[in-house]
């Protein structure tokens, strides 16, 4: 009995562990099943909460990376270098000769033995003077870079985008990250497959980008054509190339009227490359009418188009001389007029109204008038005969004077109001550089934008200078600010080489006569057109344009001196 009783006790004790133990896993796996339900609920606490915006730091590898891993791209395009050819032997990776080894010339080194393959000949060493890359990597997308400072990220001052398309969410990326590169100063998207949106949207912050100077879209054809929103008001383009852009009429007529018209002119651009288009004569006129009033664009490229003689006609026509437009007179009325009277819309100050309250400003006292009314005093009288007597012996003085020296007064007079006009412009010159030095202090970006505006402020609308009135109508000199103009490969025959001939010859006088603004055509190409090389038009106007170009080198006789 008492052997039953204790393995009975023994028992109850054992299944009373296993329902401890038991109880104990039943806990353990209900902690666990908590702790997993908590850590799923995070989970989707965070997936349904939206990342933090990203900010730029001015670092392009990292700001175009990080944006493309938010916009959750499939592809992101490496960021690398742009590649330059290999330096001659003896200089540095950039090209340039090493000096030390100029001082000092180091012991030549042995050449290696070269290797030989199975027959015994020798293996030929893989090039210098390029790179060979795995297959297929060579058409990867990339974004290539020119950096000022190497392996400083920060001193991107030229990228280039070439062969693969830049859609919406990748120029939003661009967007974000290229307005804060400081240095930034040349942007290159070849052949991208831009549309009107992505354009409206580079045009957009184009602006923000302080030091842009050069903008080529070369190859991306756009039907809708708004290549103008480029040059805006607040562009600040100073290179746009335009090449292989299947541009017709319409989009050279948008483009006119933003580089110049009688109320507003574009003072930014300097240089425009259209060549490879479809522009015809509609458009050549469309630019010349930009010219007229436009006194900032130095080159113009117009290569390979369609353009024949009325739109060669107009060009010249620009830069010859032509008649104001109505619109043209109206707004040189008005720019004359608020000249002459620039306090013309202000009030008058509060002492000329009416000297008491109840009377309105036009009506004058009766005390006034009555002190007016009033004789002068004998005394006063005496003094004015006095006066009146020498008046008239200073008059017969300045006769004889003028008489004698007419023509030295006339010189001094003018000389003399050239000297004000000079000295008033560099004191405005002065006053200008002075503020935006106080303000580069404070402001880096905005004294740069404020100086510029000043710049464009401070240049002569071509609407006041002299005009000529030949049959009824006001003629005006026009644009000698274009320095480089290039027709060449286009539809002109030697009628439009004559409209050439004719404002260069113009030009010339002007030039001679001292008139103000600008050298004229200095280099002029018009090679590969409907004229034979033989053509008398063609060598007059080779012959007076030749001395004028900056590259022309005159041919040396065996004397030594210069034809």
């Amino acid at each position: 009995m008492d052997q039953k009783h204790g393995s009975s006790s023994h028992t109850s004790l054992h299944g009373a562990v296993n329902k401890i133990k038991m109880g104990k896993k039943v806990e353990k796996a209900l902690l666990k099943e908590k702790n997993s339900s908590s850590a799923t609920n995070l989970e989707d606490d965070c997936s349904s909460k939206t990342p933090e915006p990203y900010k730029c730091i001015g670092n392009f590898l990292a700001d175009f990376t990080e944006l493309c891993k938010q916009n959750q791209m499939a592809v992101v395009p490496n960021v690398v270098t742009r590649p330059k050819p290999p330096g001659p032997a003896g200089s540095g990776g950039d090209g340039k000769p090493d000096k030390k080894g100029d001082k000092k010339q180091a012991a030549a080194e042995p050449e290696p033995e070269p290797e030989l393959n199975q027959d015994g000949e020798p293996i030929e060493p893989p090039p210098k003077t390029y790179t060979t890359k795995d297959k297929f990597e060579y058409f990867k997308p990339s974004v290539q870079v020119e950096l000022d400072n190497n392996d400083k990220w920060d001193t991107v001052a030229e990228i280039y985008v070439r062969g693969w398309k830049i859609d919406k969410p990748m120029m939003e990326i661009f967007q974000q990250c290229l307005p804060t590169l400081d240095k930034l100063h040349t942007i290159n998207f070849w052949n991208t497959g831009l549309t009107e949106q992505t354009l409206q949207m580079l045009a957009s912050f184009l602006p923000q980008c302080a030091n842009l100077k050069n903008v080529i879209l070369d190859g991306n054809t756009i039907e809708e054509e708004n290549w103008y929103e480029l040059i805006g008001e607040e562009s600040l383009v100073q290179h746009l190339s335009l090449r292989h852009c299947k541009i017709t009429n319409k989009g050279a007529a948008a483009l006119g009227r933003c580089l110049g018209s009688a109320k507003k002119a574009n003072t930014k651009l300097v240089s425009l490359n259209l060549t490879g288009n479809f522009i015809e004569d509609a458009g050549a006129e469309a630019l010349a009418g930009g010219l007229r009033m436009n006194r900032t664009l130095m080159s113009l490229t117009l290569t390979s188009n369609y353009i024949g003689d009325k739109g060669v006609a107009r060009i010249a026509e620009a830069l010859s001389r032509f008649p104001l437009t109505h619109e043209e007179v109206v707004e040189r009325r008005r720019l004359m007029s608020d000249r002459g009277s620039p306090d013309r819309n202000k009030s008058p100050p509060p002492s000329r109204r009416a000297e008491s309250k109840d009377r309105p400003g036009s009506v004058r006292s009766m005390t006034t008038q009555d002190k007016t009314k009033q004789k002068p005093s004998a005394k006063k009288k005496e003094v004015k005969g006095r006066d009146a007597k020498e008046d008239t012996k200073t008059l017969k003085k300045e006769k004889e004077d003028t008489r004698a020296g007419g023509k030295r007064g006339s010189v001094v007079l003018k000389s003399a109001i050239k000297l004000i006009a000079h000295a008033s412009v560099t004191a405005d010159a002065a006053k200008t550089l002075g503020k935006t030095k106080e303000k580069k202090k404070d402001k880096g970006k905005s004294s740069i934008h404020e100086a510029e505006n000043m710049d464009g402020q401070d240049q002569i609308n071509p609407l006041l200078e002299a005009t000529d009135l030949i049959d009824g109508h006001s003629w005006i000199a026009g644009n000698r600010t274009l320095i480089s103009l290039n027709l060449s490969r286009n539809a002109i025959s030697e009628e439009g080489l004559s409209y050439l001939l004719k404002a260069i010859q113009y030009q010339t006088t002007l030039t001679l006569d001292n008139r103000s603004g600008g050298t004229g055509l200095m280099r002029l190409v018009v090679n590969k057109n409907k004229v034979r090389p033989d053509s008398e038009v063609f060598i007059k106007l080779n012959d007076k344009m030749l001395p004028k170009d900056p590259f022309y080198k005159p041919p040396i006789t065996p004397e030594g001196d210069a034809a």
